[in-house]
């Protein structure tokens, strides 16, 4: 319906990517766990996770760099579960491209692409973020390209610390988009380190939405 007359048209929505910094002032502060400490915070869980971002990079390389967080992903069909296992210890929240609200009984439904942010209470620091990975009859699906769906076996990998990890191709699809300065020197760094097999599943990825990217070229 167009606006009354004298009424300004609604404008549209637009996301905003924010720094750790006015995150911070807004929404507070990580005080985030490591691959040393989330195995006993997962402990219980019975359902697939995996970490994703800058921890899966360090994993596949063994250079480590600062990290602001710590990203464990789950199957979106999964979500439901994680809340009733972190029970009353824990407070998640839903992070989605317009709201920040608690996930709870009272807001149960939330988008499979969106994320969870985790703390103890309203007073304390967030520990954990955990972005949903939208799943198809149980199957890892691409985000970027929902048609797009694998075993989860075929996408992650298993460290010698013993915790599963995004595989390192799988983690710079989703940086490629992103192109921050850190996701830079991560590609510099890890892509001369892939072998074929995944130097060509990154490629063919990254090219269904940006054939010219500089991380598609041989």
């Amino acid at each position: 319906m167009p606006p009354a007359a004298g009424q300004p048209s609604p404008q549209p929505r637009t996301t905003v990517q924010l720094g750790h910094d006015v995150l911070d002032r807004w929404y507070g502060a990580f005080d985030a766990l490591d691959p040393t400490t989330i195995r006993d915070f997962m402990d219980g869980f019975e359902r697939p996770w995996w970490i994703v971002g800058g921890w899966s990079i360090d994993a596949f390389t063994g250079v480590p760099r600062e990290h602001d967080d710590m990203d464990v992903s789950i199957l979106a069909c999964d979500a439901t579960a994680f809340r009733l296992f972190l029970g009353e210890r824990w407070n998640p929240w839903n992070v989605d491209d317009g709201w920040f609200r608690p996930f709870d009984a009272r807001f149960p439904d939330i988008a499979a692409d969106s994320q969870l942010w985790v703390r103890r209470d309203a007073t304390s620091r967030w520990v954990l973020d955990v972005p949903l990975t939208p799943d198809t009859d149980g199957r890892w699906t691409n985000k970027r390209h929902p048609a797009h769906t694998e075993a989860l076996a075929d996408v992650t990998w298993v460290a010698p610390d013993g915790l599963r990890y995004a595989r390192p191709e799988v983690t710079l699809m989703f940086k490629a988009r992103q192109g921050r300065a850190k996701d830079v020197r991560d590609a510099e760094l890890t892509v001369p380190m892939l072998d074929e097999p995944a130097r060509r599943w990154l490629a063919t990825t990254v090219a269904q939405w940006d054939p010219g990217h500089p991380w598609v070229s041989p």
